[in-house]
């Protein structure tokens, strides 16, 4: 695989100094790294691959060099911003945020799942949110073979999709301190909102989850609606998810279907007390499944349950495997 000039916008936030972690465990062809962050963090350093890195300013003119493939992840407003413009000069920008998911000349993409969308980029590829790409793995071969009708998400997730101010209140709440971030405390406590309230009685986190599922499937028959819940956990979300298929299934069948899923790892044995847990994803770029069992109050029902490292695969890896495949499919 040819080595590129790869850029970092956002390197010293969570997500960023994930970027770099798994860059360097996939070993991931990089000729020159260029790190950049707001202008209070330029000129700290940062290892990479044994090498000192230094952070600079990002800027308009930051991308006027031979840099073909840039991970975004510093917010919607900066990817609103600076992806155009780094798209502009010969740039193809993997972005985390909200901000471009749902246009519909950005590919949205989960590598395990829809791969070939990002043949379609015009300069810009969209990460999906981290509750989704975790959801959408595992649905994948249900999908395909058994057609799904409806799916219902119910969600705990971790404060790090919050980012550092999250894990902070929940820290700081443990402690006995106030918490600064979240609307309420969060230590000891379970919160049913995640991003603002719409019109509709929704967050925009349930918002999310329901658009990106079918832009990703690229069906929008499927119906999808969802509770995304704050839970006082440091990392790793977790999903019930619940689906009707069209079609009759044997639910031996489907851990099979499950088992030969790629990115997926079935964690299954209630006898033995053995399911997923955020304790034991964390640090993991799997997805990890176990609760399988028939949901009979409906015909071809099934629920499982869905774990992963929401700041990996929900972010980082999920950028970093996109990346990877730009590279096999020769698109820069």
């Amino acid at each position: 695989m040819k080595k590129i000039n790869l850029a970092i916008v956002g390197a010293t936030g969570m997500v960023g100094r994930t970027f770099l972690k798994v860059l360097e465990e996939r070993n991931f062809p990089i000729e020159n790294l260029y790190l950049f962050s707001s202008a209070r963090s330029a000129g700290s350093v940062v290892k990479f691959a044994g090498k000192d890195c230094v952070i600079e300013e990002l800027t308009e003119n930051s991308f006027d060099r031979d840099i073909q493939i840039a991970l975004f992840s510093a917010g919607g407003s900066i990817s609103e911003k600076f992806a155009p413009i780094a798209a502009s000069k010969g740039v193809l920008v993997i972005d985390n945020s909200s901000q471009w998911r749902m246009d519909p000349n950005v590919p949205l993409v989960v590598p395990e799942v829809n791969p070939d969308a990002i043949k379609e980029h015009k300069g810009i590829i969209a990460n999906p949110n981290c509750s989704t790409i975790q959801a959408v793995v595992p649905l994948k071969p249900l999908h395909e073979k058994y057609k799904i009708k409806r799916v219902i998400y119910s969600t705990y997730q971790a404060v790090s999709g919050s980012g550092l101010k999250g894990v902070k209140d929940l820290e700081d709440g443990i402690k006995g301190e106030p918490n600064n971030f979240y609307p309420h405390p969060i230590a000891y406590n379970c919160l049913p909102h995640i991003d603002v309230f719409t019109d509709n009685g929704y967050t925009k986190e349930e918002i999310k989850m329901i658009n990106e599922t079918m832009k990703i499937f690229n069906d929008y028959d499927i119906k999808v609606t969802a509770t995304t819940v704050r839970v006082p956990v440091k990392n790793c979300h977790s999903e019930s998810i619940n689906v009707e298929l069209e079609k009759p299934f044997e639910l031996s069948s489907i851990v099979n279907d499950l088992k030969n899923m790629d990115g997926v790892v079935v964690v299954d044995n209630p006898d033995k007390l053995e399911y997923p847990t955020a304790v034991d994803t964390n640090g993991h770029n799997e997805v990890f499944v176990g609760r399988i069992r028939r949901d009979f109050s409906v015909d071809n029902g099934i629920n499982f349950w869905c774990v992963a490292d929401n700041i990996r695969k929900g972010a980082a890896t999920n950028a970093v495997q996109i990346a990877e495949l730009v590279l096999k499919y020769n698109l820069v």
